[in-house]
């Protein structure tokens, strides 16, 4: 009788928290070995824990993803510890909630290096190794604000915009090459993850995300599932991300001065932010002595559970998940027009 396959070997970065967190925990259930990169020690104890008691095995590794020699260093040692690289997840992000006049050239750049050249790092150490054994799937996980941006959030709509530039001219190589290695984007809706809590923030009030906000293993189902069927360019996760989408390529102009108007408000709470929170741009919050912040954030009681989009799409094929798609975006459009007209 022939034995098992050896488990698979994956790496996520940004996995100490929110959606690489929520992601490492599902795959953990297949028996995987898994690589976690983030910068935050508590975190990542947390998430090797959650991986080792799903029934994976865990390497967590202290990283920055925006120095390329400690992600070439950290593949290294994932190949060396765990084995040869199937899956490479980009999710590591950090932003800035403030209008971009009151953004710092060095914070500008930061958000960039990590949420951008993060990707752009992490692929190219997957790549190097994938295309020796011919065989591999890179997934970034980006977001809907990479074809729609909106106010407040400049630096980071930015970096998702040149993550989708920066993989679709990578796609076209591959093909080029006749690579059997695959690469597949993941754009996510507003998501309940620790972000809120953490990232640097000028807004007069707490930051939130804006609805229909959905819970992080939402989107790890949907990573987990390009993962597995990398053959499609890219995923949606939420009828309200193709919706918005969509929108914006049918009425640009109409959703600008919506978003001008309601772009503001719409990302903050009534609450007063407080001044004196850490935050995470440049250290972790979660280093040391800090708390490990888990998958979710603290909009549970507004997240949902599931994804008709995600489910239609998996299950009944694209034609059934573009008539909802197509529902979504007529909604979107009347009420735009609806909110511009008063």
């Amino acid at each position: 009788m022939r034995g098992r396959p050896a488990p698979r070997v994956a790496v996520i970065t940004g996995a100490s928290a929110g959606v690489g967190r929520a992601t490492a925990r599902l795959l953990a259930r297949r028996g995987m070995r898994i690589a976690l990169l983030a910068r935050g020690g508590a975190g990542l104890r947390g998430a090797a824990e959650d991986v080792r008691a799903g029934g994976g095995v865990a390497l967590p590794i202290e990283t920055d993803v925006s120095e390329y020699a400690q992600v070439e260093a950290a593949a290294e040692r994932a190949t060396s510890e765990l084995g040869p690289i199937d899956l490479w997840i980009n999710d590591a992000f950090a932003s800035v909630f403030a209008p971009f006049g009151e953004i710092g050239p060095e914070e500008f750049r930061r958000v960039t290096e990590v949420c951008y050249l993060g990707y752009v790092y992490g692929t190219r150490v997957a790549l190097d190794r994938m295309r020796t054994r011919r065989a591999g799937t890179i997934v970034q996980v980006g977001s809907a604000l990479a074809y729609r941006s909106i106010p407040l959030q400049s630096a980071y709509c930015g970096a998702k915009h040149a993550i989708v530039g920066f993989t679709e001219a990578l796609r076209c190589e591959l093909l080029h090459d006749r690579s059997p290695v695959r690469v597949t984007m993941v754009h996510l809706p507003a998501v309940n993850t620790p972000q809120f809590d953490w990232v640097l923030s000028r807004l007069r009030n707490r930051a939130r995300p804006v609805p229909p906000i959905y819970q992080p293993e939402i989107a790890a189902r949907a990573i987990v599932y390009a993962a597995d069927h990398p053959g499609r360019r890219e995923y949606w996760v939420g009828a309200s991300t193709v919706g918005t989408i969509l929108a914006n390529r049918c009425v640009p102009g109409l959703l600008d001065r919506y978003l001008a108007r309601a772009g503001y408000s719409g990302q903050q709470t009534a609450q007063s932010a407080d001044r004196d929170r850490p935050a995470n741009l440049w250290h972790p919050v979660d280093d040391g002595s800090g708390a490990d912040p888990g998958a979710h954030g603290s909009f549970d009681a507004h997240a949902r559970t599931r994804s008709p989009l995600l489910w239609l799409s998996r299950y009944r094929g694209p034609l059934a998940a573009g008539l909802l798609s197509a529902g979504t975006v007529a909604g979107v459009l009347l009420r735009t027009a609806r909110r511009h007209r008063r």
